[in-house]
């Protein structure tokens, strides 16, 4: 365990990866102690729960349903779902729009629309994706009545991120700042207190698959793009994650 730092990774596809056990426990050894875990669909919802039962106070579920996985036949049963297990979740995500998926636009926005309801009616945070969609996403959501939610590796522009900040919302930071300018730009131009870290792991960057244990790189790169250290980033940022999801030390 690094003791001189506590890192949160705030959105990973922990459904996705093969050794479970052995990456949280080199995780924790980095100084990870909590991860939050998201669902695109039924069945990776449902590995959540069962993680966030298996990992109690590791693993924090989230439930979503991404837009890539909207499928005509699954929305009913998808949406029952998070409707009927919104009290065992922190927020719903991954959700939102993505205007380069195969899935219809309307299609998605429908979709979209019954999540923005159901995250209004129980005060939910919602964890965006929004992939050529951000003004979209924020006009949504804004609109929907939704009061808390993370724009998920932020990539849009200056002027919305501003938008964004004045609703009282968040965007997330990933390795990806390593080489992404749009997401070097925003976090840092984003004020510190609203940004949280994660890996989205199993992503890969520059051909590597990412793991919980690299969100200390997204620490790192925070820390290098605004100039502070990295236990001033890591700091703050796991301060926001707990702040926003009500979490416990």
């Amino acid at each position: 365990m690094n003791d001189h730092i506590e890192l949160i990774d705030g959105h990973a596809h922990l459904n996705e990866l093969v050794d479970v056990p052995g990456d949280f426990a080199r995780a924790r050894d980095a100084g990870v102690t909590k991860v939050v875990g998201v669902g695109m669909d039924l069945a990776s919802n449902r590995r959540i729960l069962e993680l966030a039962e298996e990992y109690p106070g590791f693993v924090v579920p989230a439930i979503g349903f991404h837009p890539w996985e909207i499928q005509r036949d699954t929305i009913d049963d998808t949406l029952l779902f998070l409707e009927d297990n919104i009290h065992r979740c922190i927020a719903l995500g991954e959700v939102g729009l993505d205007y380069k998926a195969r899935v219809k636009k309307d299609l998605q926005r429908e979709v979209f629309r019954e999540i923005i309801s159901l995250a209004a009616r129980y005060d939910k945070i919602l964890i965006l994706h929004c992939r050529y969609s951000h003004q979209r996403v924020f006009s949504m959501i804004t609109h929907g009545g939704v009061r808390r939610a993370v724009f998920h590796w932020y990539t849009g522009t200056l002027e919305l991120l501003d938008e964004i900040v004045d609703a009282g919302y968040h965007i997330s930071a990933t390795p990806a700042l390593q080489y992404s300018p749009p997401h070097q730009a925003a976090v840092a131009a984003a004020p510190l207190e609203r940004i949280l870290l994660e890996t989205d792991c199993p992503v890969e960057y520059q051909g590597k698959e990412s793991r919980p244990v690299d969100v200390i790189i997204t620490a790192g790169e925070t820390a290098r793009i605004r100039g502070l250290s990295l236990s001033e980033v890591a700091g703050a940022t796991t301060e926001n994650t707990k702040r926003l999801y009500s979490l416990e030390s």
